[in-house]
């Protein structure tokens, strides 16, 4: 039985890919890699992680720079910072319904706060926690162990390859967003437990589980 519903933030929640894109341009001159346009970013939307990387000719070395200018940068962005769609409904109708939400995200917590308080979510979530972006499944792992919660009771709700990743390493179910980064395509490929096209299907999936 599904207790416990985790979401990433970027992509899934907030729809941040513009102006992700746009921050990334402009240090991309900084720190010496690749920019991209907005045709190569749909060509993107289909690589892992590692593959964007390497497509991007960003050093190893200057990646860790890059994450912490980006969620700088980003505080700034934060009134233009937009939820997808009928996603505050969905969040509130289950949280009406008694499950526990949290956020485990690669951006800052001080972001994703000051993003859900504009909304009048602050109050919706019961954990937000940040990771790293090769290491989401550690924070997952670390958030179960400490609330000794079983596995099965969990569920993640994200939009890349690397959220079904880091949910199958920490054998928790996995609902794959088709409306945020990587394509369904791609989604589909790498097996999540369900893909939705719209957030009112998250209804339904949850109510299925549970």
């Amino acid at each position: 039985m599904i207790e416990v519903i985790i979401f990433d933030f970027d992509g899934t929640l907030a729809d941040t890919i513009d102006i992700l894109l746009s921050i990334t341009n402009r240090l991309s001159v900084e720190l010496g890699f690749k920019s991209a346009t907005k045709e190569e970013l749909a060509q993107l939307s289909n690589l892992n992680s590692w593959q964007i990387l390497m497509y991007s000719g960003i050093s190893i070395f200057k990646f860790p720079l890059l994450i912490r200018k980006l969620k700088a940068e980003l505080r700034s962005e934060i009134p233009n910072i937009h939820l997808f769609y009928g996603i505050k409904e969905v969040l509130l109708e289950l949280k009406n319904n008694g499950f526990q939400l949290g956020i485990i995200t690669s951006n800052s917590r001080e972001n994703v706060w000051e993003s859900l308080e504009k909304y009048g979510l602050q109050d919706t979530f019961d954990f937000i926690y940040s990771g790293t972006t090769f290491g989401k499944h550690k924070v997952i792992n670390r958030w179960l162990n400490k609330q000794k919660i079983n596995p099965e009771q969990v569920v993640y709700v994200g939009d890349e390859i690397r959220d079904i990743e880091a949910a199958k390493k920490t054998k928790i179910k996995v609902i794959a967003v088709g409306w945020g980064f990587n394509s369904r395509s791609a989604l589909a490929a790498h097996n999540p437990d369900f893909l939705i096209e719209r957030p009112q299907e998250l209804i339904g999936v949850i109510n299925n589980l549970k």
